[in-house]
């Protein structure tokens, strides 16, 4: 499945689009494993951005951002994650906003209590 993702560097005016393909399912039959996915593409992509020349296969921590599922116009809903780097939205996907929202915070959580292993440059 391609997921379209609008990212927003700060400092930037321009806005950029990217599509990525993390997951074959589609929405309303995501796992966490899919919605992991689909957060470490957008975090991953966000990097790529800011850093076109940095290692593309660089470790990704599912923390130190924020993040809101918001219903997109009249159908499907969004991922909206906030970060120092700037935003990145993906979307819009058919699935229940609640159900979504249970999905992202179980991914979440399952990383905050995953110890970062020290001395690895992640992107977060």
């Amino acid at each position: 499945m391609d997921v379209s993702v609008d990212i927003w560097l700060r400092g930037s005016h321009d806005a950029s689009t990217v599509v990525l393909t993390p997951t074959a399912r589609e929405p309303r039959a995501w796992t966490e494993d899919d919605v992991a996915g689909v957060l470490t593409g957008m975090l991953r992509a966000m990097d790529q951005a800011s850093n076109p020349g940095a290692d593309p296969d660089r470790p990704i921590a599912l923390r130190g951002f924020s993040w809101i599922v918001n219903p997109f116009e009249s159908s499907g809903v969004v991922i909206a994650l906030e970060l120092s780097l700037g935003a990145a939205v993906a979307g819009p996907f058919d699935i229940e906003e609640r159900e979504l929202t249970r999905l992202i915070q179980r991914v979440v959580d399952a990383a905050r209590a995953t110890p970062s292993v020290a001395g690895t440059t992640t992107i977060h």
